[in-house]
This record gives C-alpha cells, structure tokens and sequence, in this order.
C-alpha cells in the first residue's frame, strides 16, 4: 500500500513539473545580444575610405558614439530605442551627425536607417541561420546569415559568446566587391561593423584589372560602452 502511494506521489509531482513547463515555456532567445536601454552606449573606432574616382580617395580615422537617447511606443505597441550617433576625432569633443533606431519585432532585431529597416540579426542564434534582411522593404531579397559562433578578440579585447552575420561576400574582380558582417556579443552588442562596397572602372582599357572608381568602406571596432 505503501509502495502504491510513493508511486502516486510521484507520478503527480512529475506531472506537475510537465505542467509548470509548458505553462513557462522558453523566453530568453538571447536579446541580450543586443541590449537595448535608454542611457546605454558604445564607442567605435573607425577607419573610413571612400573612393570618388580613379586615383581620387579619402581616408579619414575617427571615433563614433551610438547613445540609446530615448524610446517610445510605436503604433505595432512595439517599443523603439532611438540612438544619437556622434563622431569625434579624439572622443573628447562630440558632433551628432546621424541616428537611427532599434527594435525587435519577436525575435527579429530591426535597425532603421535612412528610412530603411534591415533585419540584422533573428534570434535564438545558430550557425546556418538565414532570412531577408529587406523583408519590411519594397527592395530586392538581401539574405543574411550566422557564419560564426564562438570567442573574437576586437581591438584588443576579448569577447565571449559572439555571433558573426555575413550580410554578403561577393567580389566578381571586374564590376563590384560588396564585403558586409557585423560581430554581436552577448550582455555587450554590436562590437564590429564592416562595410566594404566598391564598384571598379569597365572602361576598355581598365577592365578587369580591380580598379576602384567608386565606393566606401567603413571599419568599426568597439573601444569601450556603459551607461551614461
């Protein structure tokens, strides 16, 4: 009679325990990839060049500061982080010249830009992992994916629990070179950004030989963040 009863009791409290889980199912994906909260923010150094023409090029190093300024509520009942970018050529005196804002949409985190939202990273993160960055765009198909999953070092520090998205890897050595990732890591954010489009010179003489005659790349490594 006894053994009855232990048996009974433990059926009941494992059916219990089957209950509360499925009640509490799994809520971290892993935001925290991203953290997003007002005072937060994260200075990068960055290298920039852009090409205006054949032999006609600028290469300029400075830093940027993205600083999560306020959020409000949008019309989705979404709440959207909007962050003040900055540049300063020695991180002491600080000039807005940009920003733009963050959200996640379920598990997808959106950055609009310009007017343009980009999915930049969906969440739980796994290598392979692919989808539209332009799908809340009228604009063609641009497919990311996680390459990378693991530790990085940047700029001399060292990161844990990192993932890299390649949002494209395309030089066809005649026309273009379109070289695009970003680097998150988790409790931190983005710690890397690297933008490297170029279009080369298919004039008769010069086609072929990888001659840049338009384009940017930009080169963004994390130097420090906290809370303001």
């Amino acid at each position: 009679m006894r053994y009855r009863l232990s048996c009974s009791f433990f059926l009941i409290i494992c059916l219990f325990v089957s209950c509360r889980e499925v009640e509490n199912p799994r809520t971290d994906f892993g935001r925290d990839y991203q953290p997003l909260e007002v005072g937060l923010f994260w200075i990068y150094e960055v290298e920039e060049t852009i090409v205006f023409g054949e032999n006609d090029s600028q290469t300029e190093q400075f830093f940027v500061r993205d600083v999560i300024e306020y959020s409000f509520i949008n019309v989705q009942n979404e709440e959207v982080f909007v962050i003040r970018r900055e540049k300063s050529p020695d991180r002491s005196n600080w000039v807005q010249f940009s920003g733009f804002s963050l959200q996640f949409r379920g598990n997808a985190l959106i950055r609009n830009l310009d007017n343009q939202k980009t999915v930049n990273l969906v969440l739980p993160v796994e290598i392979g992992k692919r989808w539209d960055a332009m799908v809340y765009n009228n604009l063609r198909t641009d497919m990311f994916e996680i390459e990378f999953m693991g530790n990085v070092t940047i700029g001399g520090q060292f990161f844990q629990r990192s993932v890299k998205v390649r949002q494209e890897e395309d030089d066809d050595e005649i026309t273009f070179r379109d070289n695009r990732y970003e680097i998150f890591t988790r409790g931190v954010g983005m710690i890397e950004h690297y933008y490297e489009v170029f279009t080369y010179c298919s004039r008769n003489d010069c086609l072929g030989q990888m001659i840049k005659d338009s384009g940017r790349k930009t080169h963004m490594k994390l130097s420090s963040y906290g809370r303001i």
